[in-house]
């Protein structure tokens, strides 16, 4: 067999032996959303970020806190303000009296795990204070370069636009997150365990971390290797091509969209117990992925559709490659 082969075998028994400790502890928080948390996993493995999106009092904050204390890292959360400016992000630069130089004092960003909470209700220049250090992994201050450390994740919740008090996420800052999910309200079994476990105090307190940053960082890498055939990444490209062309949508996927589509897939694939990445994995991660990356036409939105609804039907249309072996 192969050396590299068999040290992907291994690695992977490693990532499922920790993958199914971190979700058996995020579950026992978030209640009844066991796919929600397994796209965060997903997200994580991948080394990507993830956005999520919802009503207020539906968990978004919870889940970000829940992932963030499975793992044994340095955590930074960020209250996103209207009057939050972009240095309480990054970091500055202080004159020190006694050295007559100046020093980097870190801003909130260097952390394993970065959670910004309601992310849109700082402005669009605040916001845009993550576009390098998502992008990059680094920051730039007054010319100087400070790498962030490894692993490196922004969880960020956000409600929905049209709520009051609330800016749209730039373009640009809606592609740096890898994946946005939506909470949704739980079922009604699931609501009863939650008043439960969580009316005589916070779950989170209970939580422990099951393991720590260099071994995610060490998984991240394992998902990297995971063999992707050739078909696979024509039918990515087929994919984001099509969001392009269809008449639904003025701006289709960027090919940032469809580098981080194909990153997801090995992290789902992986996840699954896979070392080989399927057309089934870049499926069922289209929608997280892509939806908050397309916009609607106006003939779209007066229609009542949604970018799940034509992602959807651009998944029938582009023909499915046959199975890699």
């Amino acid at each position: 067999m192969d050396p590299v082969v068999a040290d992907v075998d291994v690695d992977l028994e490693r990532l499922h032996a920790v993958t199914a400790a971190a979700q058996r502890a995020m579950t026992s928080v978030i209640e009844g959303k066991d796919d929600v948390v397994r796209t965060a996993l997903t997200v994580l493995l991948a080394g990507g970020h993830l956005l999520i999106e919802d009503v207020p009092g539906v968990g978004k904050t919870m889940l970000a806190k829940a992932l963030a204390r499975t793992v044994d890292s340095t955590v930074r959360r960020i209250q996103f303000t209207p009057d939050l400016l972009p240095s309480d992000i990054t970091g500055v630069s202080v004159f020190n009296q006694d050295t007559h130089a100046f020093e980097f004092r870190p801003g909130a960003v260097f952390a394993n795990v970065v959670v910004g909470d309601e992310i849109n209700r700082a402005s669009p220049k605040t916001q845009s204070a993550l576009l390098e250090a998502m992008e990059e992994r680094q920051v730039t201050v007054d010319g100087r370069t400070y790498p962030l450390p490894e692993p490196f994740i922004v969880m960020a919740t956000q409600n929905p636009f049209e709520m009051e008090g609330t800016y749209p996420l730039p373009e640009a800052q809606r592609d740096r997150f890898m994946a946005r999910i939506s909470m949704g309200y739980p079922d009604p079994a699931a609501e009863l365990r939650m008043l439960a476990s969580h009316g005589s105090g916070s779950p989170l307190a209970e939580l422990r971390p099951v393991t720590d940053a260099a071994t995610i960082a060490g998984l991240v890498r394992t998902v990297e290797r995971l063999h992707t055939a050739p078909a696979v990444h024509q039918y990515v490209v087929d994919l984001v091509t099509a969001t392009r062309t269809s008449r639904y949508l003025r701006l289709g996927a960027s090919p940032r969209a469809g580098l981080q589509l194909l990153r997801a897939a090995r992290a789902h694939a992986a996840l699954a117990g896979r070392d080989h990445v399927l057309p089934d994995d870049v499926q069922h991660l289209l929608a997280p992925v892509l939806a908050h990356r397309v916009i609607l036409t106006a003939e779209a939105e007066l229609g009542g559709a949604s970018a799940a609804d034509v992602l959807s039907a651009i998944v029938t249309a582009v023909r499915v490659p046959a199975a890699p072996r």
